[in-house]
């Protein structure tokens, strides 16, 4: 056989060779750190649909498996010999994770490699026991919540949020349905919950529209409130109220309706026609193959506008202020404003229409429109108030 000849049969079988080494150290190395799953995760990928199966990697998983069912169990009945009911979270963990590892080994059964090794892969009854755990984990919330809904009953709010929290887990890991879990969960966003009374003060000495304090206080559902935080904005006997919210407006500034004209030319230069070009004698100019030579006719063109601009403003500000209803005292105050600029231009011209500009073109034609009256600019400053209301009590810290 040639040397060439020789190296195209060794070079496969050693590429082979290297991966079956290589295949085994992978997963000795997930065993020496501790990381079973690991080791088991990989050796399932690589046996799953192969009819030869290599002994390394199925006495790979057979080892992984028997470290990580001892370590589980050891570690489960080490926490539920302790008695301690906040163990049981951890237990029921333990014994989910060891399903899930059956179930995962479970479709290669019976393992048995290319070489007839026969893996011993031991499962225990596992679904009784995490049954079991189960029931206790969800017990053990649903005690803890029981006590703090307790505490909120005594106006600890946060009791009420964390008791939320718990039952909200309860469900989503253990039961969707649990005892009065339900009517739990009602009690603890009643007594989670933080009312709040927006009303709006008006301490400018000017009048305001009728519909004015209806317009400020026109919020989406979702502008002002979240989870925990629900604003009222008319009294109600049968809500308590934890904290007033009063926008107190201070002043109201309309300025006089203006307007200021100015006359402006509008210049340029554009080509008009052609003529001849000539000579010092006066005489038309040929070019070389004798044709009269000929040149645009460059003319200066004008327009004078006469343009009307109108403005009138309004500006009104205020001071948002939070108040602790059960104390009486401030706890916040923020500066808060909204100014609404009326403008309007309108243009006349005389002269070229070509010569005016781009600007002055858009205005031409357009003439004085009657102001908005008072009232008007008023409501939209309601309109824009809004946002900075909303953004002030965001960054505010004082409503818990």
């Amino acid at each position: 056989m040639s040397t060439v000849l020789r190296l195209q049969f060794i070079a496969p079988a050693l590429f082979v060779l290297a991966f079956l080494v290589s295949s085994c150290r992978s997963t000795h190395r997930y065993i020496e750190s501790g990381d079973y799953d690991g080791a088991i995760s990989f050796a399932v990928d690589k046996l799953r649909g192969k009819k030869n199966k290599k002994t390394d990697l199925v006495k790979g998983l057979e080892l992984a498996f028997a470290k990580a069912q001892a370590r589980d169990l050891n570690t489960a009945r080490n926490l539920a010999a302790i008695d301690r009911p906040e163990n049981w979270e951890r237990i029921n963990s333990l014994h989910r994770q060891i399903g899930r590892r059956q179930n995962l080994v479970a479709p290669l059964l019976p393992l048995v490699s290319k070489d007839g090794y026969r893996a011993k892969i031991e499962f225990v009854s596992i679904a009784q026991m995490e049954a079991e755990s189960r029931e206790k984990a969800a017990e053990y919330l649903y005690v803890c919540a029981e006590d703090l809904l307790n505490q909120a009953d005594r106006g600890d709010r946060k009791a009420a949020r964390d008791a939320h929290r718990l039952l909200k887990d309860l469900e989503s890991r253990y039961f969707k349905s649990y005892k009065n879990k339900d009517a739990l969960l009602r009690d603890a966003v009643h007594l989670g919950t933080t009312h709040i009374l927006f009303e709006v003060r008006n301490e400018s000495n000017k009048i305001l529209p009728r519909d004015f304090n209806d317009r400020v206080l026109a919020f989406g559902a979702s502008d002002l409130d979240s989870d925990w935080k629900a604003y009222h904005f008319k009294p109600d006997p049968k809500i308590p109220v934890d904290y007033r919210v009063v926008f107190n407006i201070r002043q109201i500034d309309i300025s006089p309706e203006r307007i200021n004209e100015r006359a402006y030319t509008d210049e340029k230069e554009i080509e008009d026609g052609w003529e001849y070009v000539l000579d010092d004698r006066g005489n038309v100019k040929k070019d070389t193959s004798g044709n009269d030579i000929k040149k645009p006719r460059i003319v200066r063109i004008r327009a004078d506008v006469l343009e009307a601009f109108q403005t009138k403003a309004a500006r009104l500000t205020g001071l948002l202020e939070i108040y602790d209803a059960t104390r009486g005292t401030r706890v916040h105050v923020g500066d808060v404003g909204a100014e609404i600029l009326f403008e309007h231009y309108a243009s006349t011209f005389r002269g070229d229409q070509r010569a005016l500009s781009r600007d002055s073109r858009a205005r031409i034609g357009n003439r004085p429109v009657p102001f908005p009256p008072d009232s008007d600019m008023l409501m939209q400053a309601a309109d824009r108030l809004k946002p900075g209301i909303r953004d002030e009590l965001r960054r505010s810290r004082a409503i818990l």
